[in-house]
């Protein structure tokens, strides 16, 4: 049975590549499928029968519970910073999160790069504050920045992420070759841009990669499961077998080497700071996630609690 390319998703219904007209999803099927899953269809091919096996789900924080499934059968996410704003590393680096924790490569695409004053020590900084990840600055103006990126991606399935207003529709025609998705300016006062783009669809780019666009998210919250040591922080590893107790959280241990460090320069004192932040953040969302075990202990405690009173009291056991 001949597997098809989820190319966008609405309520019930979805649309595969090379196909106008959009297809029915049957409420037994074994998963809602996602952009950049492959599906089978029924015989009469007017059903999704089965979504395919995914190799790997980008997901982040539902800002209302839980996590939401952004898109299936990702290799790389392209995280969109415009020049014409304050670049943010906590942004970056949760982004990037996303990106390792399915599996993914994150690369940094600056746009607007021409509305830097200095775009070289824009990106300079960029390196530095995240080890480990590549940086590329383009511009719609010039299509070598185009060619430099459908290079990188290959035959590969990239997806752009980054707030309204950075470019990413932009970026999307110049990978793409023609306009193929709308283009709007931002706000003068606060450069926020107008969210053109309202759901995440994919598109064929170059020599057999895809790009999926996605709407603009205002804040990037960690999913439940994040390892954010291992992910995001191997300069902060590396230094940790110095300090004297093992479960050190480099706040105000005695003998802390990761303290140690940053005080002495040589850890940036921001990357520590972020360590702390996103450490925060991922153990909050690993709550979040397990609700119902934290329930159960909070009645567990309540019991305990009543036991305990009853007991003071002198009062007979039930």
């Amino acid at each position: 049975m001949n597997e098809e390319r989820v190319e966008w998703v609405s309520r019930d219904r979805i649309r595969i590549v090379g196909r106008a007209e959009q297809i029915v999803v049957g409420k037994a099927i074994n998963h809602w499928p996602l952009v950049g899953d492959f599906v089978t269809l029924d015989e009469t091919e007017e059903r999704v029968e089965e979504v395919v096996s995914r190799r790997n789900v980008l997901r982040r924080a539902d800002p209302g519970q839980g996590d939401q499934e952004l898109a299936a059968n990702v290799d790389v996410l392209l995280l969109v910073c415009g020049a014409d704003r304050p670049i943010k590393a906590g942004r970056i680096a949760r982004e990037a999160a996303l990106a390792w924790e399915c599996g993914a490569e994150p690369i940094v695409v600056i746009t607007k790069s021409d509305l830097a004053a200095d775009i070289s020590g824009l990106m300079t900084t960029v390196v530095q504050q995240n080890p480990g990840i590549d940086v590329i600055a383009t511009t719609t103006s010039d299509s070598t920045t185009a060619e430099m990126l459908l290079d990188v991606i290959g035959d590969r399935t990239a997806v752009l992420i980054g707030e309204s207003g950075a470019g990413k529709s932009s970026l999307t025609n110049a990978l793409a070759g023609r306009d193929v998705a709308a283009v709007d300016g931002v706000r003068e006062g606060d450069q926020k841009g107008r969210h053109t783009t309202t759901a995440r669809s994919l598109l064929a780019i170059g020599d057999g990669g895809t790009i999926i666009d996605t709407p603009g998210i205002r804040a990037v919250g960690l999913p439940s499961g994040v390892d954010v040591d291992e992910l995001m922080f191997a300069d902060i590893v590396a230094l940790e077998g110095g300090c004297k107790f093992r479960d050190c959280r480099h706040l105000d241990e005695p003998g802390c080497n990761v303290r140690t460090a940053a005080e002495a320069g040589a850890l940036p004192a921001q990357r520590l700071d972020l360590w702390h932040e996103l450490r925060r953040e991922a153990e909050s969302a690993q709550r979040r996630a397990n609700v119902h075990e934290q329930r159960r202990y909070e009645r567990s405690f309540s019991r305990i609690v009543d036991e305990a009173q009853r007991i003071k009291r002198g009062d007979q056991p039930r």
